[in-house]
């Protein structure tokens, strides 16, 4: 276990391997543990860092605080200070894609490839709606309901139904942590971080070489959010993954491995014909 003083709270991480760095960002509902599964292909050849943010896994909680992602934007900058890197190839999934794109918007010089997996340019109403039914489904603290209002709704229909023994399953791991009333707290407080997410008029000072995935059922971040990017992010490249939903990397594990590694190590990134 590693942690480092942030703003006199703690932060969790790790880090494994060696080699060019990968940082890998959670999602909101996410931590370091969530990758566990992915952890013996991406060290194999990297240094893969997984960090927790504030309010989530291992990390510090913020109790009574109002904070913007900026807050984990900063966070991250800490990270690589504390760890004393250079540069990074940063990898986010939605709302690690969100401060993902915001760090290589603020610290261009310290990113060298980034990968988007179901992210967005900015929570457009029908996202804020959404995340204010968790937060509504969190004051019932009713673990149940709160799955029930979360969880189907980030996986693809096909993915779904085909694993249904799996999913409830999964349904009675996570609802004791849907009961408790800390989580729920924390959720609240990430998802009111990202209500007032919006770059749009910024995406061109992102500089890093840049891949962005999309999921062709993800209903959270439809893949018009993912086009965006693409058509603002200057030299991006887009990769669009069928019957998938918005947690991509779970549904379809070794196209996520091939991509990941294969964008960050490719050496040559132009050819002379």
């Amino acid at each position: 276990m590693s942690s480092f003083q942030f703003q006199g709270k703690e932060v969790y991480y790790i880090t494994e391997g060696t080699g060019k760095p990968i940082v890998i960002l959670n999602g909101i509902m996410m931590s370091t543990k969530s990758w566990a599964p992915f952890v013996s292909s991406l060290t194999d050849q990297n240094q893969l860092i997984r960090v927790d943010f504030f309010d989530q896994g291992l990390s510090e909680k913020l109790p009574n605080v109002t904070y913007t992602q900026m807050i984990q934007v900063e966070l991250l900058k800490g990270l690589i200070d504390h760890l004393k890197l250079e540069m990074i190839s940063i990898v986010g999934i939605s709302y690690g894609g969100e401060v993902a794109v915001q760090f290589a918007i603020h610290y261009p010089n310290l990113v060298d490839r980034l990968l988007l997996f179901n992210t967005t340019a900015y929570t457009s109403p029908w996202l804020k709606e959404i995340g204010r039914g968790w937060i509504e489904a969190g004051k019932t603290r009713n673990g149940q309901a709160y799955y029930q209002t979360t969880i189907p709704v980030i996986y693809s229909p096909h993915y779904f139904e085909s694993r249904l023994d799996w999913m409830k399953k999964r349904e009675q791991v996570l609802i004791p942590i849907f009961s408790n009333p800390d989580f729920l707290d924390a959720m609240e407080r990430l998802t009111m971080s990202a209500e007032s997410y919006d770059v749009r008029d910024q995406l061109s000072k992102i500089t890093a070489k840049t891949l962005i995935i999309s999921a062709e059922e993800d209903f959270l971040t439809p893949m018009e959010n993912q086009i965006y990017l693409f058509n603002h992010i200057k030299g991006s490249e887009l990769v669009k993954i069928p019957k998938v939903g918005h947690a991509s990397m779970y549904e379809r594990p070794l196209l996520f491995t091939s991509l990941v590694l294969g964008f960050v190590n490719v050496k040559e990134t132009e050819y002379q014909i």
